[in-house]
């Protein structure tokens, strides 16, 4: 397939005839980054997309609200419907998964992308840190999943190809990750259970359970402002190379396309595409910096 410059939401694969257009998905999250990059490329294809999210109100270091991230879903060419809410509430989630329901006529699709980190070490990490990263990873991406089931079955009965999938990283057991950050090592390795877990318990229902991992650093707030700041970012490559991978899984057969942890690089090369130069940001391909877990 023919690759070409990745864009504000534009296809940077030849995607063929696979497009998510008239599917719903309910993401969590999303707001910026590589949720806000998977809402788009949908949005691309005429999806409809609903936001759980937080930020309505602008915070004073990362940019955009859950408002501006609509209004960049409507201008990429899908339908937004923004949820002020935090995937740790119940009745949060309730009111996401409702909504979609009631504006879209169901739910074909979950991204589980709300996602915490903390890389302090044991003796170092409060334990409010620890609580919200396992609350809002492991908890949320659990309670997504779980409440959205209904519409899902509905989807997958009817042939729409219904999917789940969580931005967590293959379970690699080993110790070095554990040790490097164990708080944070456990609450991401919630989100992959919840992957494992879910994908045999509906593999009977035509449900596609998938993980999606970026095989390096992905230019985010979180790298920014967490991991490696403005230098760092120079050696990652752009979050659309993730959306460009999950359009690939979510474009997928759900009955054969299930339970497995996918790598940004892999997913995209099950469709084709070989030369990933054109996401990177400024750094060769092998001075690019791995990500976690690999």
């Amino acid at each position: 397939m023919t690759t070409i410059t990745p864009g504000n939401g534009v296809p940077s694969y030849d995607a063929g005839a696979r497009s998510l257009s008239g599917r719903t998905l309910v993401m969590s999250g999303g707001s910026r980054g590589i949720g806000l990059a998977i809402a788009k490329r949908a949005a691309a294809d005429g999806a409809n997309i609903v936001l759980l999210a937080k930020t309505a109100q602008p915070h004073p270091k990362l940019p955009g609200t859950i408002y501006d991230a609509a209004d960049e879903i409507e201008a990429a060419g899908g339908h937004a419907l923004p949820v002020v809410g935090d995937v740790r509430s119940d009745d949060d989630v309730a009111r996401a998964v409702s909504a979609a329901v009631e504006r879209f006529g169901g739910i074909d699709i979950v991204v589980n992308n709300a996602s915490a980190i903390d890389l302090s070490t044991t003796d170092a990490i409060d334990m409010k840190r620890y609580d919200l990263m396992q609350d809002i990873n492991a908890r949320g991406t659990f309670l997504l999943s779980k409440l959205a089931l209904p519409a899902l079955r509905e989807s997958a009965g009817a042939g729409r190809g219904a999917h789940i999938l969580t931005l967590s990283p293959p379970l690699n057991l080993d110790p070095r990750w554990a040790g490097a950050h164990l708080a944070y090592t456990m609450a991401k390795y919630g989100m992959s259970l919840v992957t494992l877990g879910l994908a045999e318990e509906l593999r009977p229902d035509g449900i596609g359970v998938n993980s999606l991992w970026p095989r390096t650093a992905i230019d985010t707030a979180a790298i920014r402002n967490v991991v490696g700041g403005d230098e760092m970012a120079r050696s990652t490559r752009s979050p659309e190379i993730m959306a460009d991978a999950a359009h690939a899984i979510l474009t997928s057969d759900p009955r054969t396309t299930t339970g497995q942890f996918f790598v940004d690089e892999d997913a995209l090369r099950r469709v084709g595409v070989t030369d990933f130069a054109h996401y990177s940001l400024g750094a060769p391909e092998d001075r690019l910096v791995p990500d976690f877990f690999l």
